[in-house]
């Protein structure tokens, strides 16, 4: 049997804006299936540019990019984003239906799941992330954490090929980041966390990447990267006050 593709290829990506601002200058990078990786890096790096190509939000200037081996096109745009499931920072970007369970049917219904399966993928998505029992309420009744994981359950909805997290512990409280650390280490897929949280790429991620001036940086244990004072400093990302990483044994 052949191996089956990546859950996300990057070749020689470049992309500037309109107005000639270059934010990308060729990323390559591969992210096997079920890996869960750490994408790091100062603001006006290039996270934001990067990630909008993934579900094709934005073209590619030069270079590809290929989830699960199919290319990102025009013409594939309805089951690429399918495949890339994207979990924004602020869960009110992700939630306006009057329901959790009419928010979480959404991504399914409009792909033409309906009856028996739509109300099993929901539920599957809301036990997932722990909220099943809250499946009836307004979203907006529910706690900021609450919300969050709402908001993956509607992406986990869709059965994507990668789930890519924006800032994923900001604005939580230490429960809420711990759940969400737990949910998030259970799932089955791969998972992609921009994050400016270095413990938590730590806690949740063995692999990390700096995208730093539109380049990836440094590729590699996450450990590694957090214990090379030098290559932080360089990459303006710091850890926080009394937080000391070793490497890891080689």
């Amino acid at each position: 049997m052949s191996k089956p593709p990546p859950s996300l290829r990057v070749s020689e990506l470049a992309y500037a804006y309109p107005d000639g601002t270059q934010a990308l200058y060729g990323v390559d990078l591969t992210i096997g299936r079920g890996e869960r990786v750490a994408l790091l890096g100062p603001n006006g790096a290039g996270k934001t540019t990067l990630v909008m190509h993934l579900n094709g939000i934005l073209t590619a200037g030069h270079g590809t990019v290929e989830v699960a081996g199919l290319p990102v096109r025009k013409d594939s745009l309805a089951e690429i984003r399918r495949r890339v499931g994207l979990v924004f920072q602020d869960p009110d970007d992700q939630l306006f239906m009057p329901t959790v369970r009419e928010d979480v049917a959404f991504g399914p219904a409009n792909l033409g799941v309906r009856g028996f399966e739509l109300d099993l993928r929901v539920k599957e998505a809301l036990q997932q992330v722990g909220l099943l029992e809250v499946i009836d309420r307004p979203p907006h009744h529910l706690s900021f954490g609450q919300r969050r994981r709402v908001a993956v359950a509607t992406v986990l909805a869709m059965q994507p090929e990668i789930i890519v997290l924006d800032e994923p512990s900001s604005n939580l409280d230490p429960a809420s980041r711990r759940e969400l650390a737990e949910i998030l280490r259970s799932l089955d897929v791969t998972v992609l966390m921009v994050t400016h949280d270095l413990p938590y790429a730590l806690e949740l991620c063995e692999r990390s990447l700096i995208l730093s001036g539109g380049v990836i940086a440094a590729d590699g244990p996450t450990r590694d990267i957090l214990a090379d004072a030098d290559l932080l400093a360089a990459h303006r990302l710091e850890l926080p006050f009394g937080f000391a990483v070793t490497p890891q044994p080689h």
